[in-house]
């Protein structure tokens, strides 16, 4: 049986507009892509840390991650640097969750014009 050990998985996604609505449902998308490629269940998810470009203000990420479903998982929002030229509206997330994957098999998941951002990480979905 494989070894069970604690991974983060990186992602980011971009809003279009700073919407409330918009914003739990590209939090939650990115939620479920960010377990789904890595065979992560909810219950696997130790704790979560999202953050916002100052843009962003009609609704805090971690009440989109309580609708996705992650009601009983330690959540906390914090505000991205405002850098000069940075990618406009993005949220990002950091979970912390228990896995058998190997790091170096754990696929990080940017979305909706985030790709930018690490275009180094970005794969396929495994199916």
């Amino acid at each position: 049986m494989a070894d069970i050990r604690m991974c983060g998985i990186r992602g980011a996604t971009c809003l279009e507009n700073d919407d409330a609505d918009e914003m739990f449902a590209a939090v939650g998308e990115l939620l479920g892509e960010m377990l789904g490629r890595n065979s992560v269940s909810p219950d696997d998810v130790v704790s979560v840390i999202l953050t916002c470009t100052p843009d962003l203000t009609s609704a805090f990420p971690a009440a989109g991650a309580r609708a996705f479903g992650l009601v009983d998982t330690p959540l906390m929002c914090a505000q991205e640097m405002n850098v000069d030229g940075a990618l406009a509206k993005v949220v990002r997330v950091l979970a912390h969750v228990e896995t058998t994957t190997p790091r170096s098999e754990i696929q990080h998941v940017y979305l909706r014009g985030a790709e930018v951002l690490r275009q180094d990480l970005q794969q396929e979905p495994r199916t």
